[in-house]
């Protein structure tokens, strides 16, 4: 059986997207989902998309790290996700599918994605950093000179920490440039590496750097390995609402593998 797909890629995250209207793809197979995002024996990619039918939204997006395993909400792989949905008339140029962690709409506008993220509650401090789940769990840590620092090995030092051990945490480095502006690099969990960008990550650097007083913005622009991303956002008694990730999406190449 011969299964298409096409490539999508959001700041650098690069994504295999499929069209699973029929529910076909073997997603139990991890060793075939590990190989096809491999950048050596395969197509080459962060993670692996299905786009699956859903009842009560346009579709329903299934995510699967690069290490063959269901991963947590991705905003990038969301953002390319309505993408790939309005390129293939599964949902017109304002979407609204579902995702591990519910509802996101998404508006597309020239190649620009606008994400709604899910509302944050889950915040705590640490000597050394702040934790927030924004749909993944993310651990921020404010360096001096990000450009020198070893972020794939303090990533997987913090990743395979007693704290984080156990379900693993994506790892966030930022520094501050201006009032609006943050630059931040990420280790991956699941990819096990630094990734271009993170968009849950950059949505979660955002909010800590406002609850931080780092800046008095409610729209900051975070800047990334692999390009600009957009966070804007209202605080809340309990945290922060009405969050939206924003930021260019772009088609790569299509072709079919053999199953």
């Amino acid at each position: 059986m011969k299964i298409k797909f096409q490539k999508y890629q959001g700041t650098g995250n690069d994504f295999i997207i499929i069209n699973n209207s029929y529910l076909n793809f073997p997603e139990k197979n991890k060793d075939l989902i590990t190989r096809l995002c491999d950048r050596k024996f395969g197509i080459g990619a962060d993670g692996l998309i299905l786009i699956n039918p859903s009842k009560n939204t346009d579709f329903e997006m299934v995510y699967f790290n690069s290490d063959g395993l269901v991963g947590s909400m991705c905003g990038n792989g969301a953002r390319c996700s309505a993408h790939f949905a309005m390129d293939n008339g599964i949902s017109k140029s304002n979407t609204l599918f579902n995702a591990c962690d519910g509802n996101h709409s998404a508006a597309i506008n020239d190649g620009v994605v606008s994400l709604s993220m899910k509302n944050v509650t889950n915040i705590k401090s640490y000597d050394d950093g702040f934790f927030i789940d924004t749909g993944s769990p993310h651990f921020i840590k404010i360096v001096d000179d990000l450009e020198q620092y070893d972020v794939y090995s303090e990533g997987k030092n913090i990743n395979n920490s007693l704290v984080f051990k156990k379900d693993g945490v994506n790892v966030n480095f930022v520094q501050k440039i201006s009032n609006s502006e943050f630059i931040i690099r990420t280790y991956e969990r699941g990819v096990n590496n630094e990734t271009l960008s993170c968009g849950t990550g950059v949505t979660a650097v955002a909010l800590a750097m406002y609850k931080l007083s780092k800046t008095s913005l409610n729209d900051l622009k975070i800047k990334t390995l692999g390009g600009d991303l957009s966070v804007s956002f209202s605080p809340s008694d309990i945290g922060f609402e009405k969050i939206s990730l924003s930021g260019k999406v772009e088609f790569i190449f299509k072709g079919e593998f053999q199953l």
